[in-house]
């Protein structure tokens, strides 16, 4: 199989899909794409659609390569955090169309973008990281705080809720929800509209309206990964 994530420059957008061919698990290959992926449409200078493949956006990153440890995992953590922050600071609009289900990081993808359109259908939304066992880092608990709803936000973080498309639109995590075969069109009709809008201006807004979060989400991502280097380097002397 060739790399999970492509590319494709279409007229005035950018699609970026990622595909393993399983539940797009976000492993540092799937990481290291999307970023590369971003770069080609930041020099292309035009909105981004992001997609999943059908039935999952993404199940969030690879648990065998988190649980461990050492710096396999701390590499994958913070390739993954500076990536949401890339996408919440993208000079062009990012839409994601959700094809399913988000879970954990799958989900902090998800409420990074700008706008999001997902799918009808018995798919989850949560950020189960408590229900797992593993400990909330800062960085997807700051994307979250500015993204979600107050009253969902606890409910995200704090309870590992799972929403069905209908409560992730109520709460803040998706935009809008269609049924599938309505998306493709949805993604362009959006696609064509976010193209109108002048890229100079995007940016400035987006950088003004997030400033606040914007450094929050970059020292929380900063002190993640210095936590999780240390634990790294406390596991290696002893």
């Amino acid at each position: 199989m060739g790399s999970p994530v492509t590319y494709r420059l279409e007229g005035s957008s950018a699609r970026i899909t990622m595909d393993d061919g399983k539940l797009n698990v976000l492993s540092l290959e799937m990481l290291t794409g999307l970023h590369d992926a971003f770069t080609r449409a930041e020099s292309d200078g035009v909105p981004v659609a992001l997609c999943g493949r059908e039935g999952v956006l993404s199940a969030g990153f690879d648990l065998k390569v988190l649980r461990g440890g050492g710096s396999a995992a701390a590499d994958l953590l913070d390739c993954g955090f500076t990536l949401l922050e890339r996408i919440l600071s993208f000079p062009t609009p990012v839409a994601v169309a959700c094809t399913g289900h988000a879970i954990a990081m799958g989900l902090f993808i998800l409420v990074s973008a700008d706008y999001r359109i997902g799918v009808a259908g018995p798919y989850r939304f949560t950020a189960n990281e408590v229900a797992i066992g593993f400990q909330m880092p800062r960085t997807p608990v700051e994307i979250c705080r500015h993204r979600l709803l107050p009253g969902y936000f606890d409910r995200t973080i704090v309870l590992a809720e799972v929403f069905s498309p209908d409560s992730a639109l109520a709460g803040g995590i998706l935009d809008r929800v269609v049924v599938a075969p309505e998306l493709d069109g949805a993604m362009d009709e959006l696609l064509t509209s976010l193209a109108g809008l002048d890229m100079t201006a995007h940016a400035a807004a987006k950088l003004l309206a997030r400033k606040a979060a914007l450094e929050a989400v970059h020292a929380a991502v900063a002190a993640d990964d210095a936590e999780f280097r240390a634990r790294v380097a406390a596991t290696s002397s002893s």
